[in-house]
């Protein structure tokens, strides 16, 4: 055990992003010091479970913070229910955002622990959000649940769609927790414990951590991963496959055989506790350092991957093939179809028949297939990201017209500009012009049709090249908001990138924003490449980049990120930033 007096903590609250006020705990040092360590309970829990574990680690310079999950302990919310699981990790993400600003620590000195569920949550957060914490600290992370009745995931989400809402009692006693008779009654008797779950927390935990497992490289931080060696809970061979896949050179797994999955209450837990205390003060003895992912090389042998050509004589040539086959004759019937085709899957028309989401084609048949190709999980993410996209873009707009600042936009690539013109409709209050730009004279065509359609004149439309710094630079009035939506995900070279956003920022006036998007991930990518054509009418081969990876392109062309909004299946972001001055 480590030897140390017991702090007592304090009671607080904070606001979350849809302003529920949630409960958390703050242990803070007599001398306040710029470093903190955060805390997330695993499933189940609360915060007031962490008491001894503060005790034990013994980091006295350090104010320590703990949340109860909304729907958990003293925070509000139907017991063990959220709306979805990326709910929970937005969560996570304005707590520790509240911490960093509420109590000016930097998030570069701030360490966070987390245990099974919370892991998952916390992993995610990092995955999705590229926080740059300096440590992270996972103990048992839920990343499978050994779900002991068979098919019952099948049946979880069977009755996820037949009930809406739905809750499973856990099956999980005291006793499978801890060796410790103490730990087992006090956790048998603690009113503040939640004993059921959502069924959709479930599934969505799992959905999420079958993303992580295979994108586990885009999660930078040390990281030490604490595994229990006799978990009745969750399984542990992913969390190996999971620690394998990890890129920092500080990271390290730690197994204790003999442990059950609470290892935070077992008998033997100042082992566990002491090794995140060690690992915890290494990471803060050397200077900030996150690794650097500009060069493009993380995901490169995946991209060489899916643009070889398959051999005709393997199984998925044929596999692939019949797709192809079937979506260039009868699922011409679909408009969606035949707009990728004629277009490109990803060209502007093609989203513009997205965005519109109404089933159009030729027969019964051609509409049916046309509503299946828009519910496709990426085609679903565009619409949120659209979504997404007019929410940043109108908070951007106030913010600019607010500080008494002409608001002139700029969109580099602007595709149909849908999205665009419909804010400026929305907001036609404020007095405003934009420039909107795109490479394709089709797609200037049908946005000068729809700013027409619209009744906008202040709207100026023409072709430009999204890569031409110079062009870019050029651009006057200078905006004071640009966007850059839906381009970058397109093209895999980040030196391309990273002149684009050159030319943005040398644009822009003086504390002007940016909105960016970005995809780090995508379910599909393999069918896409082997079945779909781009623009060019060569296979469409995606180009996924960490949002680590894409926040650095940004920064290193003189931005600050503020905000960020993502889909629940996690593979669109969309993302706020503001030029430095002075870059």
């Amino acid at each position: 055990m480590i030897a140390s007096g017991a702090r007592a903590s304090t009671e607080h609250s904070f606001i979350t992003w849809d302003g529920v006020e949630l409960f958390y705990r703050a242990w803070l040092p007599a001398t306040p010091r710029l470093k903190a360590l955060v805390l997330f309970h695993r499933g189940h829990e609360h915060s007031g479970r962490f008491q001894e574990m503060v005790d034990l680690l013994g980091l006295e310079d350090f104010s320590i913070f703990a949340w109860d999950a909304r729907g958990h302990g003293r925070s509000p919310g139907e017991r063990g229910y959220a709306e979805s699981f990326s709910c929970l990790v937005k969560d996570a993400d304005a707590f520790v955002e509240h911490v960093c600003s509420h109590y000016r620590i930097p998030m570069k000195n701030t360490g966070i622990l987390a245990v099974s569920v919370g892991a998952v949550v916390i992993a995610a957060w990092v995955h999705d959000y590229a926080p740059p914490i300096r440590v992270l600290v996972l103990g048992s992370p839920a990343l499978r649940v050994k779900l002991y009745v068979p098919f019952a995931l099948f049946f979880l989400r069977l009755q996820l769609m037949v009930q809406g809402k739905a809750f499973v009692q856990s099956y999980v006693k005291a006793k499978m927790l801890t060796h410790d008779p103490k730990e087992c009654e006090t956790y048998a008797n603690d009113t503040l414990i939640t004993r059921s779950i959502a069924v959709n927390i479930l599934i969505g935990m799992h959905d999420t951590a079958t993303r992580l497992l295979a994108d586990a490289s885009a999660i930078l931080p040390p990281t030490l991963v604490l595994t229990s060696g006799k978990d009745w809970v969750v399984k542990i061979p992913p969390q190996r496959r999971f620690f394998s896949r990890l890129p920092s050179p500080q990271k390290q797994m730690q197994e204790y055989p003999g442990y059950f999955h609470d290892l935070f209450h077992e008998l033997g837990r100042g082992e566990p506790i002491a090794k995140s205390r060690e690992f915890i003060l290494q990471s803060f003895a050397s200077s900030y350092s996150p690794l650097s992912l500009a060069g493009g090389e993380r995901n490169r042998p995946e991209l060489e991957r899916l643009s070889e050509m398959l051999s005709p004589l393997s199984l998925m040539w044929w596999f692939w093939g019949a797709q192809r086959l079937f979506l260039k004759t009868i699922g011409r019937l679909s408009k969606g179809v035949q707009v990728g085709w004629r277009y490109g899957f990803d060209s502007g028309e093609s989203l513009d028949h997205v965005y519109q989401n109404k089933a159009q084609g030729i027969t019964p048949l051609g509409r049916l297939i046309d509503a299946i190709y828009l519910s496709s999980p990426g085609w679903k993410g565009i619409r949120q990201r659209k979504v997404h996209l007019k929410t940043l873009l109108h908070r951007a707009i106030e913010q600019v017209h607010q500080a008494g600042h002409p608001v002139h936009l700029l969109d580099v690539a602007t595709g149909g500009g849908r999205y665009v013109l419909e804010t400026m409709r929305e907001s036609s209050e404020i007095p405003m012009s934009a420039v909107l730009r795109d490479w394709s004279e089709s797609n200037v065509e049908a946005v000068t049709r729809l700013a027409g359609e619209f009744g906008l004149t202040n709207v100026s439309v023409m072709k430009g090249d999204a890569f031409d710094r110079q062009s870019l630079a050029s651009n006057y009035p200078r905006p004071s908001i640009a966007i850059v939506s839906g381009l970058y995900e397109l093209f895999p070279d980040n030196r391309m990138v990273a002149r684009s956003l050159l030319g943005i920022s040398e644009a822009l006036a003086d504390a002007g924003y940016l909105i960016y998007t970005n995809q780090p991930w995508h379910p599909q990518l393999e069918m896409i490449a082997r079945v779909l054509d781009n623009r060019e009418g060569k296979p469409w081969v995606m180009r996924c980049r960490a949002q680590a990876e894409m926040d650095e392109l940004v920064r290193a062309a003189g931005f600050t990120k503020l905000d960020m909004l993502i889909d629940e299946q996690g593979i669109f972001t969309v993302s706020l930033a503001q030029r430095r001055n002075g870059s």
